[in-house]
């Protein structure tokens, strides 16, 4: 068989642009169209506007129970770091009372009041907080639990973004893999015009 060398050429070609296409095709259905439309008996719509509850239900269970939840937020509160801040800034602002605002209100009663009293009254008022504090805090996280519906916000948030703004987002994190899958469909491509050129043309 007499070699045709511009076939030899050009099948590997076309095959690699083959590939880079419909993978590039692949990648644009995902988006588009945004609408519903019909081809002859066909109904056409983009994966993810066609999906997009589905996707925000997913996201959505996905956020709550794997990523960020009421729980998480109890635990950030209770933390110990964190109570210790509290207890720091409540023992500012006690000092802020008792020297600023106390003498400020009641200047005459304020002269009877000495460096030890004050030291006093401020030590009963943190170990009274001290007391109170964890009965406070686990009620405002019950409320926050009973309340705060993760799931469901990040649900109706993904449900309700515009398809361009969807679009938008899903390719800004996902850019640099939509562009891999493009080349690796086109190089798949020219791994097969390869092989046909050898199988018909070199064996």
């Amino acid at each position: 068989m007499e070699t045709n060398w511009l076939n030899i050429i050009l099948i590997p070609v076309i095959s690699a642009l083959i590939g880079w296409f419909t993978n590039w095709i692949a990648i644009i259905m995902l988006f588009r169209p945004k609408k519903e439309v019909k081809f002859l008996f066909i109904k056409i719509q983009g994966v993810f506007p066609k999906n997009q509850k589905r996707v925000a239900e997913r996201i959505g269970s996905m956020v709550s129970n794997e990523l960020f939840s009421a729980k998480d937020i109890r635990a950030h509160i209770e933390h110990p770091d964190n109570l210790d801040t509290i207890r720091n800034e409540v023992e500012v602002k006690i000092d802020e009372y008792l020297n600023v605002t106390f003498p400020k209100n009641y200047p005459i009663t304020s002269i009877f009041v000495g460096k030890n009293r004050k030291n006093k009254i401020k030590d009963d008022l943190i170990l009274e907080v001290e007391k109170v504090a964890p009965e406070i805090i686990e009620r405002y996280v019950q409320n926050i639990e009973a309340s705060l519906n993760i799931e469901e916000i990040v649900r109706k948030k993904v449900a309700a973004l515009p398809p361009d703004r969807l679009e938008e987002m899903l390719n800004n994190i996902l850019k640099k893999e939509f562009k891999f899958i493009e080349y690796i469909g086109g190089l798949i491509g020219l791994i097969i015009g390869i092989l046909q050129v050898v199988l018909v043309y070199l064996l």
